[in-house]
Order: C-alpha cells, then sequence, then structure tokens
C-alpha cells in the first residue's frame, strides 16, 4: 500500500469513529421534549360560597292583625244595699190579705243587678228587734235577672194577711212600725216605715207575711 492510500484509509477509519462518538452521545434515539414544570402558586383560592340549605320564604312576615280587638263589657254587678233607697207602692186588697210591692230604685250611677227573694220582717223601729216572724217565700214566680239601670225600678210583692182573722190565742198579735228588709244577696237591711199588726205564734204557713221573688218594674204580682 502506497502511502496515499494509507493516509485516505486512516483518515476515512477516523471520520467513521467521529460519527460513532457523536451517535452514542445523542442516546441513539429521538431527542426528548424539555418538560416544563410551572413553579407553585403561594396563592390559595377561596372557598365558592355554599347555598343555604334552608330555602329563603318569600312570603313576607306576617304584621299585625287590621282587626282591632273586641272590647267585651263587664256584666253589671249585683246591686248591694248602698245602690238602693226602698219605698212601698200603694196596696191592693184581697180576701183576707193585702198586696205591696215594695219598690227599689237603683240610686247608684252604674247598672246593677236583683235576682230572687228580699228577706222581710216587721221591726218594731228601725233598726230594731223583728216582730212576728219573717216573711214566707212564695213560689209562684221563677227567679229572674233584674237589670236596674241607674234610676230603674224593680219590686217584690208583699202579703200581708189580716192577723185579726185569727183567735188572738193562736195569733199572739203584735204591731211593728218598720219593715225591714234585705235585698236579696245583701247582709245590710233597709227600713222604711210601715204600720202593721202580725202575730207572733207560727200560723197559717208560718207567717202572716209572705214574700214573691224581685220583678221588673214598678208594679205588679
Amino acid at each position: 500500500m502506497t502511502h496515499r492510500r494509507l493516509a485516505a484509509a486512516l483518515s476515512a477509519g477516523a471520520l467513521a469513529a467521529a460519527g460513532l462518538l457523536t451517535a452514542c452521545s445523542t442516546g441513539g434515539g429521538q431527542p426528548q421534549a424539555a418538560t416544563h414544570h410551572p413553579a407553585a402558586s403561594s396563592h390559595v383560592a377561596e372557598p365558592e360560597p355554599q347555598a343555604s340549605a334552608t330555602p329563603t320564604s318569600t312570603t313576607p312576615a306576617a304584621g299585625p292583625s287590621a282587626a282591632q280587638p273586641t272590647t267585651v263589657a263587664a256584666a253589671p254587678g249585683m246591686c248591694t244595699t248602698e245602690d238602693l233607697r226602698l219605698s212601698v207602692g200603694g196596696s191592693n186588697g184581697t180576701a183576707g190579705s193585702f198586696y205591696y210591692p215594695l219598690q227599689f230604685t237603683n240610686i247608684s250611677g252604674s247598672t246593677c243587678t236583683m235576682y230572687g227573694y228580699p228577706g222581710v220582717a216587721l221591726a218594731s223601729q228601725q233598726g230594731g228587734s223583728v216582730v212576728g216572724a219573717p216573711a214566707v217565700r212564695n213560689p209562684t214566680f221563677p227567679a229572674e235577672v233584674v237589670t236596674l239601670a241607674p234610676g230603674g225600678v224593680a219590686h217584690a210583692s208583699l202579703q200581708v194577711a189580716i192577723a185579726a182573722n185569727y183567735p188572738a190565742s193562736e195569733c199572739g198579735p203584735v204591731t211593728g212600725h218598720w219593715l225591714q228588709v234585705y235585698p236579696p244577696g245583701n247582709y245590710a237591711a233597709l227600713f222604711v216605715p210601715f204600720t202593721a199588726q202580725t202575730c207572733s205564734k207560727p200560723v197559717g204557713d208560718g207567717s202572716t207575711l209572705g214574700i214573691y221573688v224581685v220583678r221588673p218594674g214598678a208594679t205588679g204580682p
């Protein structure tokens, strides 16, 4: 081999070796794409507001009622002794008895009511002792509530049997000059001048006096 051919062969070998080294340095495959790793953000996102679990009502809150409160007037109270003035109306005679309306006038400034029987007896004087037996209740009429406005009048009929119709030994006649009258439901008495004879002993139904329930008006049975 000549010197010229030997030099050419050495040069070609060197070039082949250089190519082999270059191929090895690239890994022998396709080039890899560079991977980009962004820096982690230091900002933390705020959570989204959550919807309320309870639905919001669209109905307006109830306001004050348009209806005005109803005022109920208190029922009138019972007439007390201090509310009343007592008088005796004209008599009405029947066989063996006389009847007198005991008249109760409301002299107070307020309406009041009466119900039932007054307690009645003859007395020796105003505030004095009772003469004879108290009046016996007559059940002819049922009791009813009688309402008396100021100035109003109600009555209870008083029956006075003629004491002289009884034998004196059975009657023991005595004379009273006042009527002592307890309005129904009261423990204080009213007095009015009234002279009549009665029996000190039980006669007839137990007394010469009989009393009816309080009824409306100034007169009547």
